[in-house]
């Protein structure tokens, strides 16, 4: 006679053995009909699960966080057998539930066109209409595997091969379509109301370039025709927005197959990164840090000694010279100790804050790489503290103190912070890692600001604190990060002679604001659609002449706005001045001037926005103090 606890602490008796479908028909037959699956003591079940003993349960339906994943999951199986149907020769390989999503790799004798997926679309909304029953099942491996032999699907007996152990594994059908899977499933397909299908793109098997190619088809899945349609219309507000359009609209950036995932910069995109260095250098001087800069090449022996070769092995770039093998740097920490290890410290050394926008580079599966947001060569604002284990609290309150500061500069105020605690590959001892753990969480309780826990997800090294911005379309960026590490200084010889005389390992602080220079460039562009802060433009005013007649006067402004530090330029191109306004417009220039003959007689110029405002004439003089404070704002005004 199992007794069900419901999350309201109320309890509900059963005579026999029940199934959570029959609970939820129990409390109320629309909770029946809403209810996707069940959490059993914290696990989620299908509604078929049947329960046999006393038990927590709360029953879960779309409006649920996990009512959604297991909707989205179920779609991906909807889709994949809506494509066997259409393809019967395709083959489904992975298929997982993403952000929003979902998607499922096939192989296929040739790509799939949006032609194909509007078919597929149609195909799964007659399965749909079918209401077929979701059933699990459990085989052995070896039947597992004879099954899909015989089915002639060679990815999935790779995938069923490579599974570890040798327990039983559970599967889902509806109708004639079988995959593997942990579930839990909706119970039968009627139960989708809102879905599409967004596009189709190359992966390769198992993210190796070496394998075939495959075709992925991403989709998304909701509760309810509003909720899809309010995600569709971000959708487009985000391509509207995405940094690549952006990027070659205003010539930016651009990539090239000569060297994937590595950008080439353009004078304008280069300026913006120029700015961002310049700001981020000055306010590190101001804050106690050391610019150092370290090589791109270091013997593969340091990177065994760090760590770093035993965990990033297959992320690193190397070479051989001279019979010595050599990796490119992935990361800058360990060459930094090499930099406090040149020379006895003492503890009056302390702390030493060392600052380097390093270069690194890290291999990216090509399937994986996506514009600025995810290259192979990338510079960070990377930092590192060396410091005696009391002054960790006063660092770690310093820094977030001078992050919050720089992302209110570029107009982030929602910041989310998280930290992560020890994963289960690591490096130290388990009193290291209380100690820095400890540390971190005192130092977030002394902040006062709220946070997450995120179990398991530290660096191998050490447990860190990571600060993630929300943009202006709600989505969450990781950019910031600071670790406690008591291990790599130790492993590496770190050393510096305390009060008592005594030699100590000093703690290492790695820290980040930004993090990639190139991703933050990304999120940047998209937050303000391309129309950058005044401070951040690339071109931050033109000036610009009606006739011939003003060309002088319009150098001359020019020249007087770059020599008090502008970037200004003039266009005195012989077009029509609405074809150049609307042309700077289109690629988010701050200001315009305009001079015509009215302004050169009276020393003015007419001022516009991109936005299209006129705000009138303005003496030079006037205009360059207008400038300057807008610049002087920095990012924190309204995001256009």
């Amino acid at each position: 006679m199992p007794i069900i606890t419901l999350p309201d602490g109320s309890t509900r008796e059963f005579a026999e053995s029940v199934s959570v479908a029959a609970i939820a028909g129990a409390i109320g037959a629309g909770l029946a009909r809403a209810a996707l699956a069940g959490r059993v003591d914290g696990r989620l079940v299908d509604t078929s699960f049947v329960i046999e003993n006393d038990c927590e349960l709360a029953i879960i339906t779309e409006r649920d966080a996990d009512g959604l994943e297991v909707l989205r999951h179920s779609c991906a199986h909807l889709m994949a057998q809506a494509v066997q149907r259409l393809f019967p020769q395709a083959q489904v390989t992975i298929g997982p539930v993403i952000d929003d999503g979902f998607f499922y790799d096939f192989s296929y004798e040739r790509a799939f066109t949006p032609e194909d997926l509007e078919k597929i679309e149609d195909m799964m909304r007659q399965i749909v209409a079918e209401n077929l029953q979701v059933n699990r099942s459990v085989l052995s491996r070896p039947e597992a595997i004879a099954l899909f032999e015989e089915k002639g699907e060679k990815y999935k007996v790779e995938i069923i091969k490579s599974i570890p152990g040798d327990e039983p594994l559970s599967f889902y059908s509806q109708g004639e379509f079988i995959d593997l899977c942990r579930g839990p499933h909706v119970p039968e397909t009627g139960r989708f109301t809102a879905f599409k299908l967004t596009s189709v793109a190359g992966a390769y098997w198992r993210g190796d370039s070496s394998n075939e190619m495959l075709q992925r088809i991403y989709g998304t899945a909701w509760g309810d025709k509003k909720a899809l349609e309010q995600y569709l219309q971000r959708l487009e507000e985000a391509e509207r927005r995405d940094h690549r359009k952006i990027g070659k609209k205003q010539s930016l950036f651009h990539f090239q197959e000569e060297a994937p995932g590595m950008v080439f910069w353009h004078p304008k995109g280069w300026t913006i990164y120029q700015v961002i260095q310049n700001y981020m250098q000055k306010l590190q001087r101001e804050n106690g840090y050391l610019e150092i800069r370290t090589p791109q090449l270091v013997d593969y022996s340091l990177w065994e000694r760090s760590g770093h070769a035993d965990k990033f092995a297959d992320q690193m770039f190397s070479v051989e010279s001279e019979s010595r093998l050599y990796a490119i740097k992935p990361m800058n920490c360990p060459c930094h100790v090499q930099v406090f290890n040149q020379g006895l410290k003492s503890y009056r050394d302390l702390p030493m804050r060392l600052a380097e926008f390093g270069s690194c580079h890290r291999y990216e599966p090509s399937g994986s790489m996506h514009g600025l947001m995810r290259v192979r060569s990338f510079t960070q604002d990377d930092g590192h503290i060396f410091c005696a284990e009391s002054s960790i609290q006063g660092e770690v309150a310093a820094f977030m103190k001078l992050l919050f500061a720089v992302y209110r500069d570029f107009g982030f105020d929602e910041i989310i912070l998280r930290l992560s605690t020890r994963p289960a590959k690591r490096v130290g001892s388990e009193e290291l890692w209380d100690k820095a753990e400890a540390a971190l969480k005192q130092a977030l309780q002394s902040n006062g600001m709220p946070w997450e826990l995120l179990p398991g997800e530290g660096a191998f090294y050490g447990p860190k604190i990571e600060f993630s911005l929300k943009d202006c379309m709600g989505r969450v960026q990781q950019c910031g990060t600071i670790q406690v590490d008591f291990s790599m200084p130790e492993r590496l010889g770190a050393q510096f002679v305390a009060e008592d005389g005594s030699r100590q390992t000093p703690v290492m602080l790695h820290r980040a604001i930004l993090g990639s220079f190139e991703r933050f460039i990304g999120v940047l562009i998209e937050h303000y659609a391309g129309s950058l802060p005044v401070w951040l433009a690339p071109e931050q005013v033109v000036v610009l002449n009606i006739t011939d007649n003003q060309a002088d006067y319009c150098e001359s402004v020019r020249k007087s706005l770059s020599d008090k530090g502008f970037r200004a330029l003039a266009d005195l191109r012989n077009e029509k001045i609405g074809f150049k306004i609307r042309e700077h417009t289109l690629n988010r220039t701050p200001f315009l001037l305009v001079a015509g003959d009215r302004e050169v007689e009276t020393g003015t110029v007419s001022v516009r926005t991109r936005s299209g405002e006129d705000l009138g004439s303005m003496g030079v003089e006037e205009f360059v103090a207008f400038l300057g404070a807008a610049v002087a704002r920095f990012g924190r005004t309204q995001v256009n």
